[in-house]
């Protein structure tokens, strides 16, 4: 038994859907999350900077006592996963699990993967698909605006502009007739209904934040390291800036009319200061 937190990061309050999917899975466990939403999204800044900024993350979660660290970003997971190797706590990221998924799922070998600029030209994704199949054929497309109209709440599957957004973006990989389709930024599944009804019913969609919150539980559970107290589960929530509106959002995303609330923190002080 570990009654210890396990600590979830996110560029932003994308990865709230990953918590959502963990607390689902393994509901007695504590939580302690950090939105990075003084500097979302990532998937738009340089490499050096992702790296700096997964330092400081799990700098952070690590003074919080945590027994696992999870990066619930797809672009830290793409171009920054090194960085947890010497957390000496273990260190899951979205992508392994996530292609691990897809290609179970996959018919006609031929899968889409969405998510920032940066997770896309790392490759990351098609690396780790044809690791496992080398004759799947992997189709990726940035989809970075869909992280600002979740952040936005435009989520509703009969808003008008995250419609045209998503059929802007998903007409290649229609075309390219994937049947398998990876959300590979952690924010992309509360639009999923709307990504859904644009790629069609025969397309199955993966969940990153889902694959990885299974991975994760499967990891607990057979190294003995659930939390089995009897008390309360607590969660914490941290964000970078101003946790105005963070209510509203968090409720979105882990479909809940529960108080929640998150406190501002320094992400600067955390982790090695650079020159």
């Amino acid at each position: 038994m570990d009654s210890r937190p396990i600590g979830i990061f996110d560029s932003g309050l994308g990865g709230l859907s990953a918590v959502k999917e963990l607390l689902d899975i393994v509901p007695n466990e504590n939580i302690v999350y950090f939105g990075d939403t003084g500097r979302v999204p990532y998937g738009t800044k340089s490499k050096s900077t992702i790296l700096k900024y997964a330092r400081q993350d799990e700098a952070f979660l690590l003074e919080k006592d945590v027994k696992m660290v999870i990066a619930a970003c797809g672009t830290v997971s793409s171009v920054a996963f090194d960085t947890g190797k010497d957390l000496g706590v273990p260190f899951l990221g979205v992508v392994k699990p996530a292609c691990a998924a897809a290609v179970l799922a996959t018919k006609n070998k031929k899968i889409g993967v969405i998510g920032t600029a940066t997770t896309v030209s790392s490759g990351s994704y098609k690396k780790a698909i044809q690791s496992i199949d080398k004759d799947i054929e992997v189709y990726a497309k940035a989809c970075s605006m869909f992280v600002s109209l979740v952040e936005e709440g435009w989520v509703d599957e009969n808003d008008e502009i995250t419609i045209k957004t998503a059929e802007r973006y998903l007409k290649p990989l229609k075309e390219k007739g994937v049947d398998t389709l990876i959300l590979g930024c952690t924010h992309f599944p509360l639009i999923s209904a709307i990504i859904g009804k644009v790629m069609g019913e025969n397309v199955t969609l993966i969940s990153s934040g889902g694959a990885c919150a299974k991975q994760a539980a499967k990891y607990l559970k057979d190294n003995n390291m659930l939390n089995e107290s009897e008390q309360e589960p607590k969660r914490e929530f941290f964000v970078s800036d101003t946790p105005d509106g963070f209510l509203k959002t968090a409720k979105l995303f882990l479909n809940t009319d529960s108080n929640l609330n998150a406190k501002q923190i320094k992400i600067e002080n955390y982790g090695k200061q650079e020159n």
